[in-house]
C-alpha cells in the first residue's frame, strides 16, 4: 500500500508549519453576547487582561482590555494570511488601510519594510453568541523581499473557488482555494512580492471540509515542496490507511498521492504547502529577518519612524457598530460587501 507519510505529531500553540511557512496561530473562541459597544456580554474577572490567552469560559481576550483582539503591533520582513472562517475581525493599520471581514473571508498582507496593524475581534451579535474561528498563517519573504512596500488585499468569501469531489459514494469534500493549483483552479497569490506570487514555488493554502465517510486523495506536487495538513475539527480519519484523530498535524510526502478517508463525523483540516525558501531565518517577536543584525535594525527602525505612525483614534481600533463587511486601501480605494 502505498504510504506518503512523513510524520503525525500533535498540534501545539502555535501550529509549526514547514519553510516557506514560519507558523499558524490557531484561535477558537466561544465569545459570548455583545454588550452593545462590541465587548463581551460577561465579566471579565480573573483575566489577566493585556495578556489573556487562558481560555477561561472558553474564550480569550489576547491582548485587548475591552474588546478581544491584538491592538496596534509592528511586523517587517514577512506575509500574514489571516483565515477568518467564523466571526469578524476589524483590521486598522499604519498605512491608513482598515477593514471588517470575516465568516470565510480572508486578509492577505505583506509586512515587508513595515507596517503597524491592530486586529480586533468584534462582538457585534447582541443577541445571540459570537463565536471566532481564526488562522493566521505567517509566510516567510526571502532575502530580496524582505524591504518590499507593504501590501494589503482582501479575499472575499463570495469570490474564493471552492474545489468539489464526489467519491463513488457520493459523499462530498469541498476545498477552499485561497492560492494554488488545484482541479480547474489556478489561483495566483493577492500579493505581488510575495513567495507565494511565481507559480514554481507551488505554495499552496487550502481549507478542506470532508463529510462524513468522504474519500478523496489528494494531488501530487513535485518533491521538492513541503506538505502539511493541519486537522482541527472532526473525530478521527485514515490517511493511507493509517488512523489519525483529531488535533494532529500530518506532514506528507508532496510527489506521493494521499489518500484521506473521513470518519463519520465532519471533518476540516488545513493544507499548506510549499518549496522552501531555504534561507537563514532570525526571528525576535513580530520582525523575521535573515540575520540578527538585521533584527536589530529592524527594531531601530520602529523605535525611529513606528513604521509610518499612528493614524486611528485608539491602538485598539475598531470600526463602526453597524458597519458592514469593508476594506479601506492605503490609496483610498474602498470595497464593501
Amino acid at each position: 500500500m502505498n504510504n506518503s507519510i512523513i510524520n503525525v505529531k500533535p498540534l501545539g500553540f502555535p501550529w509549526e508549519t514547514l519553510d516557506p511557512f514560519l507558523f499558524c496561530a490557531f484561535h477558537k473562541d466561544d465569545y459570548p453576547k455583545g454588550d452593545g459597544q462590541m465587548r463581551p456580554l460577561a465579566s471579565l474577572e480573573g483575566r489577566n487582561l493585556g495578556s489573556d490567552f487562558g481560555g477561561k469560559d472558553g474564550f480569550s481576550m489576547y491582548h485587548g482590555q475591552t474588546v478581544p483582539g491584538f491592538p496596534s503591533h509592528p511586523h517587517r520582513g514577512f506575509e500574514t494570511i489571516t483565515i477568518a472562517e467564523k466571526g469578524l475581525v476589524d483590521h486598522s493599520d499604519s498605512l491608513g488601510a482598515a477593514g471588517r471581514f470575516g465568516d470565510g473571508d480572508v486578509q492577505w498582507m505583506t509586512a515587508g519594510k513595515g507596517v503597524q496593524h491592530c486586529e480586533m475581534f468584534p462582538l457585534l451579535k447582541e443577541e445571540e453568541e459570537n463565536p471566532l474561528v481564526l488562522f493566521q498563517i505567517w509566510l516567510n519573504l526571502p532575502r530580496k523581499g524582505k524591504m518590499v512596500e507593504p501590501h494589503f488585499a482582501m479575499l472575499w468569501h463570495e469570490n474564493i473557488p471552492v474545489f468539489e469531489n464526489k467519491d463513488e459514494n457520493g459523499n462530498i469534500t469541498k476545498v477552499n482555494v485561497i492560492t494554488g493549483k488545484l482541479g480547474d483552479y489556478d489561483i495566483d497569490a493577492p500579493a505581488p512580492d510575495s513567495w507565494a506570487a511565481n507559480p514554481y514555488n507551488e505554495v499552496a493554502v487550502w481549507t478542506i471540509e470532508m463529510a462524513p465517510n468522504a474519500e478523496w486523495t489528494m494531488p501530487l506536487a513535485s518533491d521538492q515542496a513541503n506538505r502539511a495538513l493541519y486537522y482541527y475539527e472532526g473525530d478521527s480519519l485514515r490517511l493511507d490507511g493509517q488512523e489519525v484523530g483529531n488535533g494532529k498535524t500530518i506532514q506528507t510526502k508532496a510527489d506521493m498521492p494521499t489518500t484521506l478517508v473521513n470518519g463519520d463525523q465532519t471533518s476540516k483540516l488545513l493544507f499548506l504547502q510549499g518549496r522552501p525558501i531555504g534561507e537563514p531565518v532570525a526571528k525576535y517577536g513580530p520582525f523575521v529577518m535573515n540575520t540578527n543584525t538585521e533584527i536589530q535594525q529592524a527594531m531601530q527602525d520602529y523605535q525611529r519612524t513606528q513604521f509610518g505612525g499612528w493614524p486611528w483614534p485608539s491602538h485598539d481600533h475598531t470600526h463602526g457598530k453597524d458597519r458592514g463587511r469593508f476594506a479601506l486601501h492605503a490609496d483610498g480605494r474602498e470595497e464593501t460587501k
